[in-house]
């Protein structure tokens, strides 16, 4: 649609089903402005060119509108939320991941040459001339990188990438573990494969461009667990036995119904000075893995490591061991959540459904104990002042009592917590917990059906 018809879309009662499908229909209204804001700021952006800022085109001003073609086009692709197999992808383990309803969003057009234009309020602008696909190293880091590495992708498999003009906003949480990178890179993918590839690209192929645009272009070395979730949409069990090939099966999870909502608590805490910790949480398991002559864990046995475990102290120490065993238990939890939550969705007897749910929370909280205590990455063992994680959690047990269920979410060491409470207890909790870590801490999730998305609106 051009501008002015979609604008009036937006607003139409023909679509309130699909902003409530999408972000619940508490915030069906803020959706609908947040899109007319997208689709404004894409339509003045006329009035204010872009400025280039990353790469050889670093602080050039770039003309716009005359090089634009076609209707204006809605994206959506969502953050993510770990509910179990916490650091167990990187060893090719099990994971148990759900899109949610914060997202990264934005109005595109088409251009007639080779430049991608991103807007994004708070930021620099994007400005890339995908002409030249090769990485550039004044990129590292940067939104510019990830555009070229994902258009990169596009060209490796024989598409034809071309230019587009975007402004777009996210509402995920930056350092969140709700991997606001990883909705970013989606959203890209997605762009360019509704615009240039005819929207034909299954949800893995997606995925993959945007980690392979991360570990390049971008310069981290990510696993996949995070796009995947991002692309699919709803809740997904993956088991990476595979690394080529996931296994990827949708999972129910209606938490609402259940009278619960699930939340993460940000506590506030740096994530500055955290890669060594983070990097050496694979690093050792893959150790164990070696000691064996293999490549990870998931080709060696617990019973191998428990057996081995005077020599494997001896050439690796306590924790490497201790983590291992996590990466066991935790890859076991995976499969035992999966079965669960089918049974609760499959289940038309009460009391069944209760027992289920039970032991789903009692998984939740054994997932946080492996995490506190095998795979230690509740806090920094460089900086014991600043336990943020660990504090939360401890509030949050005393908070719920024999209710509910709490676990670190993403990778660890700062950032966020997550927790399953009855909903009437969200009130109380937000105020207890923000009263220590501040306003705004605790975010209500919901999980959302759809995944990375172009909006089609009536």
């Amino acid at each position: 649609m051009k501008g002015e018809p979609l604008l009036a879309a937006i607003d139409s009662p023909v679509n309130d089903r699909l902003w409530s499908g999408l972000y619940g229909s508490a915030s069906r209204e803020p959706a609908q402005g947040r899109y007319r804001a997208l689709v404004s700021g894409l339509l003045s952006i006329a009035e204010r060119p872009a400025m280039a800022g990353a790469g050889a085109l670093r602080g050039k001003p770039v003309a716009d509108f005359p090089e634009t073609s076609g209707d204006i086009r809605l994206f959506t692709a969502p953050g993510r939320t770990e509910l179990g197999g916490n650091h167990t992808d990187h060893n090719r383990g099990k994971v148990l991941a759900a899109s949610v309803q914060l997202d990264a969003a934005a109005a595109a057009v088409k251009r007639n040459d080779g430049l991608v234009i991103l807007r994004t309020a708070g930021y620099p602008d994007a400005v890339v001339d995908i002409g030249n696909l090769s990485p550039d190293p004044a990129e590292g880091g940067s939104t510019e990188a990830l555009i070229r590495g994902i258009a990169a992708e596009f060209a490796s498999r024989g598409l034809s990438p071309r230019g587009f003009t975007a402004v777009s906003d996210s509402t995920v949480i930056p350092g969140s573990g709700l991997s606001s990178s990883a909705a970013v890179e989606i959203l890209i993918a997605k762009i360019f494969d509704q615009l240039y590839a005819g929207g034909e690209l299954s949800a893995l192929e997606i995925a993959k461009m945007g980690q392979k645009a991360e570990n390049a272009y971008f310069g981290k070395p990510c696993g996949l667990m995070d796009q995947i979730a991002c692309a699919s949409g709803g809740a997904v069990a993956i088991d990476f036995q595979d690394l080529t090939t996931p296994r990827i099966a949708k999972i129910p999870v209606d938490l609402t119904a259940l009278g619960y909502v699930l939340c993460v608590v940000d506590t506030r805490g740096s994530h500055a000075d955290l890669t060594e910790d983070y990097a050496a949480i694979p690093a050792e398991m893959k150790a164990v893995a070696a000691f064996f002559g293999k490549k990870d864990l998931r080709e060696v046995s617990r019973a191998a490591v428990v057996d081995k475990a005077p020599e494997l102290r001896k050439a690796l120490g306590d924790r490497a061991i201790m983590r291992a065993l996590h990466f066991f238990s935790e890859n076991s939890r995976v499969d035992e959540m999966r079965e669960v939550l089918e049974k609760i969705d499959g289940s038309l007897d009460l009391p069944e459904t209760q027992r289920s749910l039970g032991r789903y929370l009692s998984l939740v909280n054994e997932s946080g104990d492996s995490s506190a205590q095998l795979l230690q990455n509740n806090y920094s063992p460089r900086n014991s002042r600043e336990q943020g994680i660990s504090l939360a959690l401890a509030l949050t047990k005393s908070f719920l009592g024999r209710q509910g269920a709490c676990r670190v979410h993403g990778g660890g060491f700062a950032g966020t917590i997550q927790a399953y409470l009855p909903a009437n207890y969200l009130p109380g909790y937000r105020e207890e917990m923000e009263r220590v870590f501040g306003p705004g801490a605790v975010n209500v999730l919901s999980i959302r059906p759809i995944g990375a998305a172009e909006l089609i609106l009536e």
